[in-house]
């Protein structure tokens, strides 16, 4: 508890430096009782099913990644229909659900970006990871840009491309290789790691063998498989652990630790999981900053799935 305390108080700090637009304590008059709302809902589904915390922190990163964390992925159409999250990206029930409730307490005042900001803390600490104070005052997007999801990273590039990614979005390779612990939880396609497990040669081959017991060379696109499979429903720092033994299940994964840049830093977050949470939480402060719209830009929707 003493650790989660003193990383909240430090992360408050990088909050409060971050941005001067958004502001922890924004609703604290105009809605006081919704970070109670959010966690309260999120503990139910995710109680209910504990990949969902790994959804809803997936379709958190997918917002942020696509012109910024403004809730376009929410929208019917646009980006849900993108190659990288058609029939992939999921939560979108939950957060109707949980606005659903918010609007009831405080109509027409909190945006679906915040509330998904909110819902994404919420599942990484039920899931046992860290928590952090969550910026607020985002705005909601009135268009959502289906090309520009290609600035999300693909499961297939190499480090020097992931590197870049996260760059052009001003989030470093710490930031990235931290980002990446995500993959503690969830679960990816066959389509996602097939050619890893029959064409890698970084795989550990009994974990290769295991996979392509459920992803054959061809058919069977949508059998999934954990992300980690050592602890598929905690977060930990167990992700890490998997990459150092040759069992990351995408190729990307395996590239943070593949004798390049990053492979001090995954060793590091193998030995010290507290320094895996605390740079974990200040990225995600920092990824949530990426271009919110502010002031009266964008509006609050009423239905986070379409624009008022």
């Amino acid at each position: 508890m003493a650790f989660f305390t003193r990383s909240f108080l430090a992360l408050s700090l990088l909050a409060c430096a971050a941005t001067g637009q958004l502001s922890a304590s924004f609703y604290d008059d105009t809605c006081p009782s919704l970070q109670s709302i959010v966690r309260s809902a999120m503990s139910q589904a995710v109680s209910s099913k504990r990949r969902t915390g790994a959804s809803i922190l997936r379709l958190f990163f997918h917002d942020c990644f696509v012109n910024g964390c403004d809730a376009s992925i929410l929208l019917v159409g646009g980006e849900r229909n993108a190659p990288p999250n058609k029939d992939s990206v999921r939560g979108f029930e939950v957060i109707a659900a949980i606005k659903s409730q918010v609007e009831a307490a405080c109509r027409a005042t909190v945006s679906c970006a915040d509330i998904l900001a909110l819902a994404a803390q919420d599942a990484v600490a039920l899931l046992g990871g860290p928590s952090w104070q969550v910026l607020l005052g985002r705005r909601d997007a009135r268009t959502a840009n289906e090309t520009a999801t290609r600035d999300l990273p693909s499961p297939f590039v190499d480090l020097s491309n992931l590197t870049s990614s996260f760059d052009h979005k001003g989030l470093s390779a710490q930031d990235m290789t931290a980002l990446s612990g995500a993959h503690t939880i969830g679960i990816a396609r066959c389509t996602s790691f097939r050619d890893r497990i029959y064409h890698d040669a970084n795989i550990d081959p009994d974990f290769a063998a295991l996979l392509r017991q459920s992803c054959p060379p061809k058919g069977g696109d949508d059998n999934p498989a954990p992300l980690d499979l050592q602890t598929p429903d905690l977060f930990n720092n167990k992700y890490y652990e998997n990459l150092l033994s040759g069992r990351g299940l995408l190729h990307s994964d395996q590239e943070l630790f593949h004798g390049g840049s990053q492979d001090e830093l995954v060793s590091c977050y193998v030995r010290n999981e507290t320094l895996f949470y605390e740079h974990f939480a200040a990225a995600l402060v920092k990824m949530g900053n990426i271009s919110p719209l502010t002031g009266s830009s964008g509006e609050v929707r009423l239905n986070c799935s379409e624009v008022n």
